[in-house]
């Protein structure tokens, strides 16, 4: 079995290929918060291993058996998430930490039953797609509610979880996967938008807004 630290890893660089292209060394130490030249050594380690490659000064890539690991930690991770959120009621914003700390001591035997009394679900509590047994994973092409023109109502498909502070004031507002809003105006001088959620109007600022990821009806 793969170490915690391993696992770590690979998640990261697979969370940070998603935005596309190879990850940088600088990048991966400042998403774990651990030193270059740690990291360095580390991306050697794996690429001995064949989990991924590495090509000096443009960055690492997952191999097929690297993201294929990636994508099971992954599951583990949304899995805790979901059961943490439907069961235990815990808040969204305070499940990564808890999840990160589940997700590596979970056996084969232990995700099949969290996952049988869940329902099978496809979606985490922020909307993301919990990766497939089999190492599939859902890929949907949401717009975020800053790209959304005035008179749109659209319905919230995805937070990003990437930040706590972020999953806290969204809730305050009332947004949640889901919700409906419809969007009333936007403001020329900042792109902040003025929004319609359930009974109440409220404005969002431009940062916000590109953090919550919705469907257009």
């Amino acid at each position: 079995m793969a170490s915690q630290h391993v696992e770590d890893y690979l998640k990261s660089i697979y969370r940070l290929q998603e935005g596309g292209g190879k990850v940088s060394t600088s990048s991966l130490s400042d998403w774990l918060g651990v030193s270059a030249p740690s990291v360095t050594e580390m991306i050697k380690k794996l690429a001995d291993e064949g989990i991924l490659t590495h090509t000096p000064y443009k960055g690492v890539e997952l191999t097929a058996e690297g993201r294929k690991k990636a994508l099971k930690i992954l599951r583990r991770h949304r899995l805790w998430e979901l059961f943490l959120v439907e069961v235990l009621k815990y808040p969204w914003h305070e499940i990564h930490e808890e999840a990160d700390l589940l997700e590596h001591s979970t056996s084969e035997t232990l995700e099949r039953r969290l996952d049988e009394a869940l329902g099978f679900p496809r979606m985490d509590p922020h909307g993301d797609a919990i990766p497939t047994s089999e190492g599939a994973i859902e890929h949907h092409r949401y717009i975020s509610l800053a790209q959304v023109e005035p008179g749109a109502a659209v319905t919230v498909a995805r937070v990003n979880d990437s930040n706590s502070q972020v999953l806290q004031y969204v809730s305050r507002l009332g947004i949640s996967l889901n919700r409906k809003i419809k969007v009333k105006e936007r403001v020329a001088f900042d792109g902040s938008l003025r929004v319609e959620i359930g009974k109440r109007v409220q404005f969002v600022s431009a940062k916000l807004a590109s953090n919550i990821f919705v469907e257009e009806e």
